[in-house]
C-alpha cells in the first residue's frame, strides 16, 4: 500500500513500506549509494511523520521482502509471538515511541514483550528517535547469557580480548592475550580473527586459548573466528570449542554471500549444545553484523541498510546467542561516512538488537580511510556505556594489525568502567581480584615479576 504525508501543501508519496522505511532513515552514505535515501531534510521529515501513523499490524501485513523468497522473512513471521504482542497490537509506531520512553515500559516489560518485536517494528521506531531516546530505552533492557561466566547483567561492562596477528603467531597472540588479561580484558571472550581459515591453523589456536583457560581456571570463553563450517569440522574431531561464531545478515541472498543458511546455523548449534562445554549455561552461539553488508553484497533486495542490520537481529534472536556484536564502522564510509553516521548507527543497533531481547556489544571502529577518529570513538564509548552495552573490542593498542582498522583498547574498557561505575562480569571480577590484578574496587594493581601469568609459557 502507498503511504503519504503534506507539507507545506506539497504532497509526498511513498509506494510501500520499504520505500517509506528507507525514506525515513537518518542520513547515511550507503542508503545514498543505494539510491533509497530521502532527497532531502523536508522528504526525510515527511517519510518520519507517515511512518509515526503506520499501525505495527501493518508491518506483519506486508512484509519488505517477499515471504516466498526470502527464508529471513519467513523466519520473523512464523515465528513472531502474538501473544507477546497483544500488549501493543494497537499502537502505531509513534505511538510506540511514547510508550518506550514512558516510566511504563520498564525493564521486566520489555523483557516480556521482546518476541513479540519484529526487526521492522524496532528499525521504524528507532527511526523516529533521537540519540538519547535511544540510549534511555536501551538503558532500560536487560538481556543476561551464560555459558562460564555471566553476560549483560545491569552495572556490567564486559570485552571480548581480541588478539589478532597478521600471521596468527602463536609468540604475538600469547603476548596480545596477556596484556589484555592484566588490564582486566576478556571476560565476553577470548576472540581470535585468524589469518588463515585452514582447520589446522584455527585447530592449533584453540587448544593454546583452551590450554590457557583451562592451566589458570578463566571464567570466561574461547573462540576463534573461523567460518562456521570449520568449526563444525573441527567439532567432529573433537578440538575444543566454546562459542561458534558466524557473521549474519539480515536477507537469505546476503548469507548465501556468506556461504550460509539457517539450516545450518541450526546444525551447528546442535553441534555445539552437544559438546556441554558450558559450566553454568549454553548460550553456544556467537554473531557478528554491521550496517552495509547487505548492500556490499549486492542483496539488500532495496531495503535499506539499518532495516536490513535489525533484520540480522532476527536470525542471531533464533539461536539464544552468548553474545552478538556489530562491527559498526568497519566496512568503510562508503556506507557510514563519518564519525557522526557511525555513532548514529552504533546507538541504533544497541538499541534494536536490545529491544529484540539479544546480548549486544559493539565494536566501536572505524577504518583510516573514513572521516572518523579516536576522539569519535571516545566520545562513542561514553554512550555505549551509559545505554548498557555488553560489551566491546579490546585490541592492544586500539589498532588491529591483523584487519587494519581501528577499534578500542583494553584501557578504554578501563576508562568506561572507571567513570560509569561499571564493573567485569561477576565470576571474572572474582578471577581478577583473585589473581591480583585488581582489587575488590575495580582497580588496576601494580604486577610484580613473579606474577604466574607473567612467568608460564602460553603457547
Amino acid at each position: 500500500m502507498a503511504y503519504r504525508y503534506a507539507v507545506h501543501n506539497h504532497q509526498y508519496l511513498f509506494n510501500d513500506l520499504k520505500t517509506l522505511l528507507a525514506k525515513a532513515s537518518p542520513l547515511r552514505s550507503g542508503d545514498v549509494l543505494a539510491g533509497l535515501a530521502a532527497a532531502g531534510f523536508e522528504e526525510r521529515v515527511a517519510a518520519q511523520l507517515a511512518l509515526a501513523d503506520v499501525p505495527l499490524v501493518h508491518f506483519l501485513q506486508e512484509t519488505i521482502i517477499p515471504y516466498e523468497s526470502d527464508e529471513v522473512t519467513r523466519l520473523i513471521i512464523d515465528t513472531h509471538n502474538a501473544q507477546a504482542f497483544a500488549l501493543i497490537k494497537h499502537y502505531t509506531v509513534g505511538m510506540l515511541r511514547d510508550w518506550l520512553l514512558s516510566d511504563a515500559a520498564d525493564t521486566k516489560t520489555l523483557q516480556v514483550l521482546a518476541p513479540g518485536l519484529t526487526p521492522e517494528m524496532v528499525a521504524a521506531v528507532s527511526k523516529l528517535m533521537r540519540n538519547q531516546d535511544l540510549i534511555l530505552v536501551s538503558q532500560k533492557c536487560e538481556v543476561v547469557t551464560r555459558f562460564r561466566n555471566t553476560i549483560g547483567l545491569k552495572g556490567r561492562f564486559s570485552t571480548r580480548l581480541q588478539p589478532n596477528h597478521p600471521t596468527d603467531d602463536p609468540k604475538g597472540i600469547a603476548a596480545s592475550i596477556l596484556d589484555g588479561l592484566l588490564y582486566g580484558s576478556g571476560d565476553a571472550v577470548i576472540g581470535i580473527n585468524p589469518a588463515t581459515d585452514s582447520p589446522a591453523a584455527v585447530s592449533r589456536l584453540l587448544y593454546m586459548l583452551d590450554g590457557l583457560r583451562d592451566r589458570f581456571a578463566i571464567p570466561t570463553q574461547s573462540c576463534v573466528l573461523c567460518h562456521i563450517t570449520t568449526a563444525m569440522e573441527l567439532m567432529e574431531q573433537s578440538v575444543p570449542i566454546d562459542l561458534v561464531f558466524q557473521s549474519i545478515a539480515g536477507t537469505e541472498k546476503t548469507n548465501q554471500s556468506f556461504g550460509i543458511n539457517l539450516a545450518l546455523l541450526q546444525e551447528a548449534h546442535e553441534a555445539a549444545l552437544s559438546l556441554n562445554r558450558g559450566s553454568i549455561g549454553n548460550n553456544v552461539m556467537y554473531f557478528e553484523t554491521g550496517q552495509g553488508s547487505a548492500l556490499s553484497a549486492n542483496a539488500h533486495a532495496g531495503v535499506d541498510q539499518q532495516t536490513c542490520e535489525a533484520r540480522a537481529y532476527a536470525v542471531a534472536r533464533h539461536f539464544k546467542p552468548h553474545l552478538v556484536n556489530s562491527v559498526v564502522g568497519f566496512i568503510g564510509p562508503e556506507y557510514l561516512y563519518d564519525g557522526k553516521q557511525i555513532t548514529r548507527a552504533a546507538l541504533e543497533d544497541l538499541f534494536c538488537a536490545r529491544l529484540m531481547g539479544l546480548p549486544m556489544g559493539m565494536d566501536a571502529c572505524y577504518t583510516n580511510h573514513a572521516a572518523a577518529d579516536q576522539d569519535d570513538m571516545d566520545n562513542l564509548l561514553v554512550l555505549l556505556g551509559v545505554a548498557g552495552c555488553a560489551f566491546i573490542m579490546g585490541v592492544p593498542g586500539a589498532d588491529d594489525i591483523m584487519l587494519n582498522y581501528q577499534s578500542t583498547s583494553f584501557h578504554d574498557a578501563q576508562f568506561v568502567r572507571r567513570v560509569l561505575g561499571l564493573r567485569p562480569a561477576p565470576e571474572f571480577e572474582a578471577w581478577l581480584i583473585q589473581q591480583g590484578i585488581t582489587d575488590e574496587q575495580g582497580t588496576l594493581l601494580p604486577i610484580v615479576a613473579g606474577h604466574p601469568l607473567l612467568n608460564t609459557k602460553m603457547y
